[in-house]
């Protein structure tokens, strides 16, 4: 779970301007992250000063990491197994994203996220039994099952909700925003959203409500380079997504999304800036789904072979390099996998033998508004 002691570790800077975009590189594949769906997340254009976090907290990070990935294979299973209604989004790849920035922020700081956030919840502190239960519709899952798999939530934890309309998070995160600034608070909140939602109108009346009040606000684009099914270079007239946001005036980087150190230390300038009254920062964090859109999904859109490019690259194999470069030995990585393993099989026990809601749940935890016969 983050905590402020792992922000105050990681900064190392005093400067908190972020720095100008690179220029374009001549040693990669020559093509946009943004909109480029076989280009590596390596590829991104912003250089960072990224400082190394210890060791241990790698690990920490490495321990969340198959913890979200071994939950989100396990829903995969459960939802071909029928035990899942609804369509069930997962985040298998995106990982690093929400890992990397939940270090960086304090606790008491907000997230808002997409019907694609399993791993902001985890990430952001919830158990994995509950969650699962939440997604199977189970009376011991966080919001007793009623809000499934795309919309999370859990105030206590910071998590203010997932939302099932693309883009309708962004607006919630100014809103909290705004309060942590009216209220003189130093709180920050962050919101996840795709890249499929970058184009959607109140996307921009957010961008510019942000800017102009300079809120306490982190915009956090995981770019996948696929809006559901249609890859992003068939939809956007743009090819360098970050650039975008700074027609507002905002600060904004694109960075590898796969790489919690970069991701941790983006999110860490980010957090300093807004909570310094500097206002609000784009990041646009370039990663993968290496699942298809939705459970069920026969991926007819994409070659195996981009996919399999992009496995070399994803987030846990990226960590497991950098845990093996400070000397952390395959055999203590498999413990941690197995004591993973394990712990979500209970996780997954626990959601199958929780009830069901008994079906007075049904008029209860919902709003009624008075009627009045009018005369």
């Amino acid at each position: 779970m983050k905590s402020a002691d792992h922000a105050s570790e990681a900064t190392t800077t005093d400067d908190v301007a972020l720095p100008a975009p690179a220029e374009a590189k001549t040693d990669g594949p020559g093509h946009p992250a943004s909109i480029t769906t076989d280009v590596l997340p390596s590829d991104s254009a912003t250089e960072l000063v990224v400082p190394a976090l210890p060791t241990d907290m790698l690990l920490e990070m490495y321990r969340m990491a198959v913890t979200i990935r071994l939950m989100e294979e396990a829903l995969l299973a459960a939802a071909e197994e029928g035990q899942i209604g609804g369509a069930m989004h997962t985040a298998i790849g995106h990982e690093a994203n929400a890992i990397g920035a939940a270090y960086a922020l304090r606790p008491g700081d907000y997230v808002t996220c997409t019907y694609r956030g399993h791993h902001h919840g985890l990430a952001w502190g919830m158990n994995p039994g509950r969650a699962i239960a939440e997604v199977m519709g189970r009376s011991d899952g966080f919001a007793k099952g009623k809000g499934g798999s795309m919309h999370f939530v859990s105030p206590e934890l910071g998590m203010m909700g997932a939302n099932g309309i693309v883009a309708a998070q962004a607006p919630h995160a100014a809103g909290l925003a705004l309060a942590s600034y009216l209220r003189g608070e130093e709180r920050v909140a962050i919101t996840f959203f795709g890249d499929g939602a970058l184009f959607q109108g109140v996307m921009h009346e957010t961008f510019n409500m942000a800017a102009k009040w300079k809120l306490p606000l982190i915009f956090y684009c995981e770019n996948n380079r696929y809006s559901e099914m249609t890859p992003i270079w068939r939809t956007s007239s743009i090819e360098d997504i970050f650039l975008f946001p700074r027609a507002y005036g905002m600060a904004s980087v694109q960075i590898d999304g796969n790489d919690v150190e970069i991701v941790h230390a983006a999110v860490s300038e980010a957090a300093e800036r807004a909570r310094d009254g500097s206002g609000p920062t784009f990041i646009e964090g370039i990663t993968y789904r290496l699942a298809g859109h939705m459970a069920g999904d026969l991926e007819t859109y994409r070659p195996p072979e981009e996919v399999e490019k992009q496995q070399a690259y994803e987030p846990l194999t990226v960590l497991r390099r950098k845990l093996g470069a400070r000397g952390i030995s395959e055999d203590q990585i498999a413990e941690i996998d197995e004591e993973v393993d394990e712990y979500i099989d209970e996780a997954v026990a626990f959601a199958e033998n929780s009830p069901w809601p008994d079906r007075s749940e049904t008029y209860l935890d919902v709003f009624a508004g008075s009627t009045s016969s009018g005369g």
